[in-house]
């Protein structure tokens, strides 16, 4: 069992109607939970901006073995500038690409049984047309990288993933936590790594406990990387790679309280570990959370607001 999980993606959006229609009648996802909240996050989960904000979690099963997209809203922002750092997300789903052709969702093909959707705000979507499977239909997330050596390094060396494929004709390299786990594949685009202003940030989860196993077979976990978060935060300080938002607490209310820290990698992606036994029970689906969106969105008076006033929401 692999002692890190990749867990989710967090896609900043401005229109969350529109972004619930295609997450849930084109992809075909869930939601999973929603939440609100009056002011922003300690860690940043919904960036550098102040004031209400919401998160709301969708995928096509729960958290504990499903790769899923976190929502951050914030209440004043209605458009982020994209940059040319994320470059897609590829699942499996024959279904998807059904739904999305029934809507008049604008779909492209790319390939041979491959279309490119976009989700409302520019993200890229690359849509296997096959039987979606049993277990997780996502299948990859694309990061652009300056320096595929470097960035390699830093991903596999230091965080402890596993290579599982190089193409130096396509100047990409696929690597993962898990042959099961959602892969992660950098691009080498040969310049700067542009984060516009709706950065995103991935995030994978790291046992609190040190696993028994460490000590009595120590050969298992030589290439496994840290497996702690304080270990984490120790090597990177050590290393001298940048630690956007070192080692904190968060606290859910009535839920559990997850540690947390955030790293940034050699092209200053966001990278979220948090403590895995406390984002299990924090990550729980909720079977009322599609009502709770809903509600939000119908109760969200920000852009009669704005209208009344004769102001736009910002565009950051």
């Amino acid at each position: 069992m692999a002692l890190r999980r990749a867990l989710h993606f967090v896609f900043k959006v401005g229109d969350r109607s529109k972004t619930a229609t295609f997450y849930r009648d084109v992809l075909g996802m869930k939601i999973l939970r929603h939440e609100e909240f009056e002011e922003g996050c300690k860690a940043t989960c919904n960036g550098p901006y102040d004031g209400k904000w919401s998160k709301t979690m969708v995928g096509f099963g729960p958290e504990d073995d499903h790769f899923v997209a976190e929502l951050t809203y914030n209440y004043g922002v209605g458009e982020y500038r994209l940059g040319n750092d994320f470059l897609g997300l590829t699942l499996q789903s024959s279904q998807a690409v059904s739904n999305a052709k029934r809507l008049g969702w604008p779909l492209t093909e790319v390939g041979e049984a491959l279309y490119l959707v976009e989700a409302p705000g520019g993200y890229r979507f690359y849509l296997v047309d096959k039987d979606q499977p049993h277990n997780d239909p996502v299948q990859k997330v694309c990061l652009a990288v300056s320096d595929l050596q470097k960035s390699t390094h830093y991903w596999s060396s230091l965080l402890g993933m596993k290579v599982i494929e190089r193409n130096e004709e396509k100047k990409t390299v696929l690597m993962g936590f898990a042959d099961t786990q959602c892969k992660l594949e950098l691009y080498n685009i040969g310049g700067t790594v542009d984060h516009g202003t709706a950065f995103g940030r991935i995030a994978f989860s790291c046992p609190h406990k040190q696993s028994p196993l460490k000590h009595r077979y120590p050969s298992l976990h030589k290439s496994r990387g840290p497996c702690r978060l304080p270990d984490l935060e120790s090597l990177m300080t050590k290393e001298n790679y940048k630690i956007l938002t070192p080692l904190v607490s968060l606290d859910t209310p009535g839920k559990a309280t997850v540690e947390v820290v955030i790293l940034a990698d050699p092209d200053a992606h966001e990278i979220c570990f948090v403590g895995d036994e406390a984002f299990r029970q924090l990550s729980h689906m909720d079977p009322s959370g599609n009502a709770l969106l809903d509600k939000a969105m119908a109760e969200d008076k920000s852009d009669e607001w704005f209208a009344k006033h004769n102001k736009q929401k910002a565009s950051v």
